[in-house]
């Protein structure tokens, strides 16, 4: 049994062009899904948040349309209720990276607000790319990715991702009313970001990273990971 690490955004608002504080945090699916799989393969997960607060859901995460209907929503839910790792989360500050067998990261707007700008959180990810363990990033957690550097230059330049991509943002609703978007910046840091048709599952791996990107990207790199742990 390995010990995985899910770093889960601490942020329950993503500020948006105009101020507008939009409520948000993590998207569910993205973090039950993986939960659920490395669970099921018997291994342990210990959930790390910036300053170790208890992360929030995204409510709208929880919507019937966004888990094929009430029963899977409910079920969902449910999942999220009893992960007893969700109430107790270590600092991220505080985490030891020898202390774990991979690193995940789901996604949800929220780590556009926080992530994206740890510095300890960006630190943990350079490490770990440099430390061969897997890596999984899914949706908009690849904006943690922005705050990993060393001497000015992202530690994920040249590496190819998958991420939450503009088509899917401007479908969601929100393009117009972002600072940025989460395609253009990781361009714009030298990451290489491959996009596949909105909403469906699409996969990248490169050397121990793989990302994922979109909801329906997560349980697919669960399976990935879970490759590299067995």
């Amino acid at each position: 049994m390995s010990k995985i690490l899910f770093v889960l955004t601490g942020a329950d608002h993503w500020t948006l062009a105009d101020g507008t504080l939009h409520p948000t945090g993590f998207w569910a699916e993205e973090a039950v899904a993986p939960y659920e799989a490395f669970k099921a393969a018997g291994h342990e997960i210990v959930v790390a948040t910036p300053g170790g607060v208890v992360p929030t859901v995204d409510k709208s995460s929880l919507a019937p349309e966004f888990n094929g209907g009430q029963e899977n929503a409910d079920r969902v839910a449910a999942v999220l209720a009893a992960a007893a790792e969700l109430q107790r989360p270590v600092r991220l500050e505080d985490v030891n990276l020898d202390d774990y067998a991979a690193v995940y990261y789901p996604g949800g707007h929220g780590p556009m607000e926080d992530l994206a700008v740890d510095a300890a959180s960006g630190r943990l990810l350079t490490r770990t790319l440099e430390s061969g363990k897997p890596l999984g990033v899914v949706c908009h957690g690849p904006a943690a990715l922005l705050a990993a550097e060393q001497d000015g230059v992202n530690s994920f330049a040249g590496y190819r991702v998958a991420a939450f991509t503009n088509a899917e943002e401007t479908q969601s609703g929100f393009a117009d009313q972002a600072k940025w978007l989460l395609q253009d910046r990781l361009t714009e840091a030298g990451v290489l970001v491959e996009t596949g048709e909105p909403w469906a599952p699409k996969v990248v791996v490169d050397r121990n990273l793989v990302t994922g990107q979109n909801p329906a990207s997560s349980s697919p790199v669960a399976k990935e990971l879970l490759k590299n742990l067995t």
